[in-house]
């Protein structure tokens, strides 16, 4: 199988009106695919009648198509917008707007969720609002087409393998229709963009009709985010982060999840809370990460444990900090006590290439996917002290040449 895919993909890449082999491959993968559904409870009728003229999107990002460069990075706003771009004062303002309307028109089916699950109302809004704008963005694409195809040629085949069979079984078992499933080119669905299997793990009938729908009902769609995030760990009763000032002299390399300490330790350090916030005795208590998205220029923050349970639902930094932010704007007006600073991202090439670099002399151990994430700042401080440089946690293009003329 692997091999008729190459050969179909190349020919597809490198010849011309040889796109019909390469359909015949991706056919034939699918139909292999009968056993695995079978065993998940999908009927025979589902499989035949929606795989029947299904045919790939070879457009879509993060594919892996041979001869061609990998695609993906253009779609990934988390990882190559600047904060300030990400994060725009206009769009926090106006989903805030909105959200302080429907934190009073879903009063009681949010305060059902807080009691369950013990997740604020203003979070999973937030999560709505940022995944389909609360339900005003429509999803661009076929759900089964989309997962099918980053089962034959994406980046994570076993992953969307599961996930594509998972979408089938929704199908099958009569989850929701087919002109209805409707998904991100990620193949999440629904107004808070589950993928299939997390349908099955975390769904929940808040509205008590009987199903879970993700599509239609918002209780059920904001309280399986709420479940969600209660499965992954949410704290009850504790913030996703704090803004803080640092002292003049910190390491920015401390961002790393693993150095962690209870925020009391933090404020002692030097650290302050902005607009001079107190926190009690039990807020000093949990334990804290340093995340500083820009390095030393711009936002510092203090993230708790349910920072990195948001950061499973999308595993972006700008993602959670989107999402917190605007939780905090629907019941407070303040903005971010220090503004972005940084105008310029590496392309994600050269990000890539810095992690390389990073990898090479013995800084960096993690993924080399072209992201800048807590651990690439981290090792880019590392490698700042231990050149002599100045130390600010930054990917900039001199820091780069600096990185390839190391040895």
């Amino acid at each position: 199988m692997r091999k008729l895919v190459l050969v179909a993909l190349t020919l597809w890449v490198f010849g011309g009106g040889q796109a019909v082999a390469a359909d015949a491959a991706f056919t034939q993968f699918v139909a292999s695919l009968w056993p695995e559904a079978k065993e998940q409870g999908v009927s025979r009728a589902t499989f035949d009648a929606e795989t029947r003229e299904l045919e790939p999107d070879y457009k879509l990002p993060d594919l892996l198509l041979p001869g061609r460069p990998a695609t993906g990075a253009p779609a990934q706003a988390e990882f190559v917008q600047v904060p300030a771009d990400y994060i725009k004062e206009a769009s926090i303002a106006r989903l805030a707007a909105h959200g302080q309307q429907l934190i009073q028109q879903y009063r009681p089916a949010l305060a059902e969720i807080e009691r369950r699950f013990g997740v604020p109302g203003p979070v999973v809004l937030a999560i709505w609002g940022r995944e389909t704008d609360f339900g005003r963005y429509a999803l661009p694409y076929d759900a089964l087409r989309v997962l099918a195809t980053q089962a034959y040629v994406g980046r994570r085949k076993d992953q969307y393998r599961t996930e594509f069979i998972m979408a089938l079984k929704m199908l099958s078992d009569g989850v929701v229709s087919r002109r209805d499933l409707r998904a991100s080119w990620g193949g999440a669905v629904g107004l808070t963009q589950f993928l299939p299997s997390e349908y099955y793990k975390h769904g929940v009938d808040l509205d008590g009709d009987g199903k879970v729908d993700l599509w239609h009902s918002v209780p059920d769609a904001l309280g399986s985010a709420a479940q969600q995030l209660a499965n992954k760990g949410w704290q009850r009763g504790v913030r996703w982060a704090y803004e803080v000032k640092p002292p003049a002299n910190v390491d920015c390399a401390m961002g790393v999840p693993e150095v962690k300490k209870p925020i009391g330790e933090w404020l002692r350090a030097g650290f302050v809370p902005v607009r001079g916030q107190r926190l009690s005795a039990a807020e000093q208590q949990q334990p804290a990460s340093l995340l500083q998205p820009e390095g030393i220029y711009g936002p510092a923050f203090l993230t708790t444990a349910n920072y990195f349970v948001i950061k499973e639902y999308n595993f972006s930094d700008l993602y959670v900090l989107f999402v917190g932010h605007l939780a905090d704007r629907m019941t407070s007006p303040a903005a971010f006590a220090t503004p972005w600073a940084a105008s310029k991202q590496l392309r994600s090439k050269d990000v890539e290439a810095m992690q390389k670099g990073l990898t090479r002399l013995g800084l960096y151990g993690d993924k080399l996917d072209g992201k800048a994430g807590m651990q690439t700042r981290a090792a880019l401080g590392a490698f700042q002290k231990r050149a002599g440089l100045k130390v600010d946690c930054w990917p900039s293009e001199a820091v780069l040449q600096a990185i390839n003329a190391a040895r």
